[in-house]
């Protein structure tokens, strides 16, 4: 079947804040509703001409379990535009995308905006199993005897919670967290504390520099924020403008207190954000006199072993590569999901070295990365890692920096909780 050519009119985000900070008050679907809306206002596409809006989440909301359809009515969409939500870990606003890309290519839809958001700060504490047994018995007690004799057997630890985001940044197979597997990649690659906290400086440096320079006010669009929504928040909260390698250097080593390199400060932080992006088929964009400023060439989307789950990009880069007939000096930029120092230098290592690469099963070394064209406006390290939104996030930041640059192919990746990694391919039409 011949695919269709699929463009992207316009790509927005909010500001990135750590969590518990400046949108801790901001429920998932908010964050992602009134960038749909921007974006289709900003063109002549009637609100009943969208297709489908398609969302990203992890920490689906008890209130709005599906997210997707929540934001297609916040936006202002018909009601008969459908809307729906995915969940692929640190991939789920990427899965989003490479949805639209399909369903467009295939010629079932011509108008579709995806994304991702995720309120991690909103991310709940939960009861444990005696506590949730108790509430079930008082719920079935019918006479005060039966709740007083339920209630008696209340002991203080009943109240000690279970915490969401801990579970859900621990691996159910191999029983390592995110940040243990990357120390596992450091030990077995080679890469020193030094090194992490170099790369992770700089990450800082570049979203400060970048900030400063107004770098992102193509791509971020300000959000309202506050008890009386009186506050507009126009950055992001995070890159530390003051950072040094010898401050991250005075870090202890967080999830491996012994021997381990991997800190707080030379991995993302936990944050809250969205993204969403508009895509459109060429019918769409003749019919609706749009300017698109790219085209989604490709995507991939590879497995491995979860506890080796950092090194998900490079073998999602090969695939990609290798459906597109590019290579890694095709490209003038790359946007690669910073999870941990350790883990995006490890990726770098298994492009260039050719045992590693025959490792993780790649039949060729790509080469040497070209860091000057990795996240020149700073990273997941600096920026965070709103878990839902992070895959459609890069695509929004390539985009944007393509264009700035006027350079042809950008590549967008990252690696995913469970053992995975995910990688498009966008072209710049605005050169």
């Amino acid at each position: 079947m011949s695919m269709r050519d699929v463009y992207i009119v316009d790509g927005k985000r909010t500001p990135q804040a750590k969590a518990g900070l400046d949108l801790k008050d901001v429920q998932a679907p908010y964050l992602g509703a009134y960038l749909v809306k921007h974006l289709i206002d900003n063109t002549d596409i009637p609100t009943d001409q969208v297709d489908e809006v398609i969302f990203g989440n992890t920490g689906t909301p008890a209130k709005y379990p599906n997210v997707g359809r929540v934001i297609a009515l916040e936006a202002g969409l018909d009601k008969k535009t459908s809307g729906y939500s995915v969940h692929r870990n640190c991939a789920s606003g990427m899965e989003a995308v490479a949805q639209a890309y399909l369903k467009i290519a295939s010629g079932r839809c011509d108008v579709i905006v995806a994304g991702g958001v995720e309120s991690m700060s909103q991310m709940p504490l939960m009861y444990n199993k005696e506590m949730t047994e108790l509430f079930a018995k008082l719920m079935k007690a019918k006479t005060m005897g039966e709740k007083l004799s339920a209630m008696s057997a209340f002991r203080p630890h009943y109240l000690t919670p279970i915490v969401a985001i801990e579970q859900g940044l621990t691996d159910p197979f191999c029983g390592l967290n995110m940040g243990q597997t990357a120390e596992l990649l450091a030990r077995e690659l080679k890469i020193t504390r030094q090194m992490q906290d170099e790369y992770a400086n700089n990450s800082h440096a570049k979203a400060a520099q970048a900030t400063k320079e107004g770098k992102f006010k193509d791509e971020i669009l300000p959000i309202t924020i506050g008890g009386s929504l009186n506050k507009l928040l126009t950055d992001d909260v995070g890159p530390r403008a003051n950072s040094t390698v010898e401050g991250l250097g005075k870090m202890k080593p967080y999830f491996d207190k012994k021997s381990g390199t991997v800190t707080v400060g030379n991995s993302c932080p936990i944050t809250d954000g969205g993204s969403a992006l508009l895509f459109v088929s060429e019918e769409a964009v003749k019919k609706y006199n749009l300017k698109p400023i790219a085209k989604m060439t490709d995507y991939h989307f590879h497995g491995l072993e979860p506890e080796r789950m950092g090194m998900g990009p490079l073998l999602a880069m090969d695939g990609v590569m290798k459906r597109t007939n590019l290579k890694l000096s095709d490209f003038d930029l790359f946007e690669l999901n910073e999870a941990f120092a350790a883990q995006i230098l490890a990726v770098g290592i298994g492009l260039k070295d050719k045992e590693v690469a025959a490792r993780f099963g790649l039949d060729h070394a790509w080469g040497e990365l070209d860091w000057s064209k990795v996240n020149v406006n700073g990273g997941g390290i600096a920026l965070g890692h709103p878990v839902g939104s992070t895959g459609s996030r890069l695509v929004v930041t390539l985009i944007h920096e393509l264009r700035r640059r006027k350079g042809k192919y950008g590549l967008a990746s990252l690696c995913i909780g469970g053992g995975q990694g995910g990688a498009v391919v966008v072209e710049n039409l605005v050169r």
